[in-house]
């Protein structure tokens, strides 16, 4: 990244409080001109419970004074109960929280620095709310970009996914559960600081606890979902994501579904802002953003609303790897969404194996109701990765031959040309299964020409919400149904010489819950589909595009390594005890934030396990430790949690200590058992 740091306007910081009508106060990081009390300047608020002060100051310190340098105020606010903010956060995407931010609006627009013209950035959680706060409709927000976000808290988010239950939903669980265990710093909120931080500790609660109440699409997720009105959005929309992030469909839906003028960006990227994007190449989203601001808050014409709506990064091939640099490839893009040149192409499947093209000429061969069946083992699922990737530790899909011995494959002959596709692939199914609640898992993969397989796109379908997540239905078993399973957007090309296959499975642990029992699930292949969204490149087009410029930053934040950070990923396989487990290990080391004089150090561990062919023994366990420390003072947390099932029920099972010092200040324990709902 360029680290630039002459501006056109001379940058100044502070922290301050902003007040709200209860008297709570939340607390701030403003960045802005110096001159903004005479020379006022539009504001781009970011609001997070992710710790301005500490957890994202790195980050902040190289996005918000440079758009402040560029004549905006960067504004970094705490959401109520977390960071130096008032009061004890409780579960996401309250109605509060989002009632505060248009509270926030409301300050930023009486200060003397702000032309009352606001925009909203954010990544994931501020993300969500800028387009949450959108739907209210305050007359101060002008603008909102909104990055690796959905616009569905149920159909597609770190919680569930097809109506299954995703694992990274106690992953996330615990990033919280050791998030809102971390006091305010006491250098901003002063001795009040400790019996904050027992509110903490004693009201923020078990949030896995409570999702677990929540199995199937009600008013509890449509809250805060924008999908149940996308008319209340009127503002300009900015839409990013990255294909190896677990949320690049919603960018797709978004462009479908506003009416508002809006563009949308899809990288190679995990879970991360695009100037940081890995994998690359990342991009100057700063820029990118300024463009967007000047013309939304400072109605500058900047070009940008006479570029595609859409830009992608078509990905070329590559060996599987759960970690990549960089993913080779070109930008393409595409005038609206859905686009008038995507083509669907289908192919059948067949008993024997094949996926063979429906162009007219290929004719059944009188195999259709032959069937085929599957009961695979837990194993499927192993090197599948994270829903939502960071690339760190490594934690994108391997060779997919690991795991395709436990489930059905069907392949297309070797392509005689390259083949684009751009969208969301989908599988139609007639099949039955022999248990009322069942999965199913599709995994869209490049067989390359020395037979590594590389995972390109996938997707799960609890059965039981085959017509509804909101009420779903047991399955009767061998009856036979017709399901449409939607898979992962992409852009992916498939060169000559390579092969298509689909695997199914009905099973994908630890990246999804199983069913409560084993299930055999019987296909009718010829009766079977795959349809792809093919898109034949433009060269001329994409050859006009204008490139994104390199990344920039504004000078990164003064930081002392202490401990440098250490990383796992390994599956374990017990064949003496039958039992395999999945460990991943992150630990982010120890550094020192020079300018507050705080060392900072955590670390993370999560396992998941099952016993051999014995689906009551399925386990997720995770443990975040964390460490404060300025001079004599010293904080440090643990929390634990742990994950079971049988057939009836989920049991969880978490434990939170908290110590000053070497006094031990907290501790309690939850084991609590919620009955499972067709999951």
């Amino acid at each position: 990244m360029r680290v630039v740091s002459d501006f056109p306007r001379k940058v100044m910081e502070q922290e301050t409080w902003i007040p709200l009508a209860d008297g709570t106060r939340l607390a701030a990081r403003i960045w802005r001109p110096v001159d903004a009390d005479d020379d006022p300047v539009p504001a781009i608020l970011e609001y997070l419970p992710y710790r301005k002060r500490d957890l994202t100051a790195e980050r902040d310190a190289q996005v918000h004074p440079y758009w402040a340098g560029h004549g905006y105020a960067g504004v970094r606010v705490d959401i109520r109960g977390t960071g130096e903010s008032d009061g004890v956060l409780t579960d996401e995407y309250l109605q509060q929280e989002l009632d505060d931010g248009v509270a926030v609006l409301e300050w930023l627009e009486r200060q003397p620095w702000c032309t009352g013209s606001v925009g909203m950035v954010g990544i994931s959680w501020g993300g969500f709310n800028g387009l949450q706060i959108a739907a209210m409709r305050p007359p101060q927000l002008k603008a909102v970009i909104t990055i690796c976000f959905t616009d569905d808290r149920y159909a597609d988010d770190i919680h569930h996914m097809g109506g299954c239950l995703l694992a990274d939903n106690l992953s996330w669980a615990s990033t919280m559960f050791d998030g809102n265990a971390i006091p305010p710093d006491p250098a901003l909120v002063g001795g009040d600081w400790f019996r904050m931080w027992l509110d903490r500790l004693d009201g923020s609660g078990l949030w896995l606890s409570r999702w677990l109440q929540h199995q199937r699409r009600d008013d509890y997720w449509k809250h805060g979902s924008v999908c149940e009105d996308y008319s209340r959005i009127q503002v300009p929309v900015y839409a990013i994501s990255g294909w190896a992030d677990g949320y690049c469909n919603a960018v797709f839906r978004l462009l479908a579904g506003l009416t508002s003028p809006r563009k949308g960006l899809v990288g190679p990227w995990a879970h991360k802002y695009p100037h940081l994007g890995v994998p690359g190449p990342a991009i100057g989203f700063l820029q990118e953003g300024l463009r967007w601001w000047d013309h939304w808050l400072k109605d500058q014409d900047t070009g940008i609303m006479d570029e595609p709506m859409l830009r992608v990064w078509m990905q070329q091939s590559m060996p599987p790897s759960a970690r990549y640099s960089a993913r080779p490839g070109r930008w393409v893009a595409e005038p609206s969404w859905p686009s008038p040149h995507i083509m669907s192409r289908s192919w059948r499947l067949t008993s024997g194996h094949d996926l063979r093209g429906e162009d007219g000429t290929d004719a059944k061969d009188g195999d259709d109701d032959e069937s085929l069946d599957i009961r695979s083992p837990l194993s499927v699922g192993l090197y599948a990765g994270k829903w939502c990737s960071y690339n760190a530790p490594p934690d994108l899909p391997h060779d997919q031959r690991d795991e395709d011995g436990g489930a059905l494959i069907f392949q297309t002959p070797r392509l005689e040309q390259d083949l684009e596709i751009c969208g969301a692939p989908s599988v139609q199914l007639e099949l039955s299964a022999d248990q009322p609640v069942a999965m199913v898992a599709l995994r869209l993969v490049d067989i390359a020409e020395d037979d590594k397989a590389t995972r390109v796109s996938y997707g799960v379908l609890n059965l039981t919400h085959r017509d509804s997540d909101e009420h779903p239905e047991p399955l009767v078993p061998g009856r036979r149904y017709r399901v449409t399973v939607c898979l992962k957007h992409i852009a992916q090309q498939f060169p000559a010489g390579h092969a298509i296959r689909l695997a199914i499975s009905t099973s994908y642990w630890p990246l999804v819950w199983p069913a409560p029992r084993p299930v055999r699930l019987t296909l009718w292949p010829g009766a079977c589909r795959l349809v792809l969204p093919t898109r034949v490149p433009r060269p001329a087009e994409e050859a006009a595009l204008r490139p994104f410029e390199e990344p920039e930053g504004a000078p990164p934040l003064a930081k002392t390594l202490l401990q440098p950070s250490q990383e796992s990923w390994k599956v374990i396989r017990d064949l003496a005890n039958d039992q395999t487990t999945l460990e991943v290990f992150h630990d982010e080391g120890s550094y020192r934030l020079d300018d507050i004089a705080l060392d900072i150090s955590g670390s993370v561990t999560e396992r998941y396990s099952y016993s051999y062919g014995n689906y009551d023994s399925v386990t997720g366990w995770t443990e975040w430790q964390r460490t404060f420390r300025r001079g004599d003072w010293e904080i440090h947390t643990l929390t634990r949690t742990r994950l079971t099932s049988d057939a009836d029920s989920f049991r969880v099972r978490a434990t939170l200590d908290a110590w000053q010092g070497d006094t031990r200040i907290f501790s309690r324990s939850w084991d609590e058992v919620f009955p499972r709902d067709l999951v």
